[in-house]
C-alpha cells in the first residue's frame, strides 16, 4: 500500500513538475517576444527621431535654396548655378523631391492656393513657392495660384 501511494505521489510530482516546466517555458517565450517587440519599437522611435531631425534641417536648407534660386533668376552666374545644382543633388540623395505644380491640377494634399486668378479651372497657373516631399511625405506644400475657370483677358 505504501508503495502504491509513493508511486502515485511520484507520478503526481512528475506531472506537477512537467506542468511547471510548461508554464515557465510559456512565460519565457512571452518575455522574449515582449523584448523583441521592445527592440523593434525603440528602433522605430530612433528612426522617427532621425527623420524629424532631418526634416527640420532640410526645411532650413530649402529656405536657402529658395534664396539662391531667386538670385539665379536675376543673375547669370555659372558658379551660383553650380551651387544650386550641388544643393539639389544633396537634397535628392536624402529623399527630397520637388512637387510638380505648374500646369498640374490643384491638389490640396500637396499645394496651398494663395490666389485665384483667371485661367483654366482648378489648374495651377503659377508657382509662388516650390513645395517638397521627403520620402513621399509633404514637408512643405507648394504655394500656387489657381485658375478660377474664367478666360484670360488680353
Amino acid at each position: 500500500m505504501a508503495i502504491k501511494n509513493r508511486k502515485k505521489q511520484e507520478k503526481s510530482s512528475a506531472a506537477d513538475a512537467d506542468q511547471k516546466v510548461r508554464e515557465l517555458e510559456e512565460n519565457w517565450k512571452r518575455a522574449l517576444a515582449d523584448y523583441r517587440n521592445l527592440e523593434k519599437r525603440i528602433e522605430s522611435q530612433q528612426q522617427a527621431f532621425v527623420r524629424l531631425a532631418n526634416a527640420a534641417l532640410i526645411d532650413k536648407l530649402l529656405s536657402i535654396l529658395d534664396d539662391l534660386e531667386r538670385a539665379a533668376s536675376h543673375l547669370k552666374d555659372d558658379g551660383l548655378n553650380l551651387v544650386i545644382g550641388k544643393l539639389n543633388g544633396v537634397l535628392d540623395s536624402e529623399g527630397v523631391k520637388a512637387i510638380k505644380s505648374e500646369g498640374e491640377a490643384f491638389n490640396p494634399e500637396t499645394m496651398d492656393c494663395t490666389e485665384m486668378v483667371n485661367g483654366p479651372k482648378n489648374a495651377v497657373t503659377e508657382t509662388v513657392l516650390k513645395g517638397y516631399t521627403l520620402n513621399d511625405h509633404v514637408i512643405r506644400p507648394a504655394k500656387v495660384k489657381v485658375g478660377n475657370g474664367q478666360a484670360i483677358r488680353s
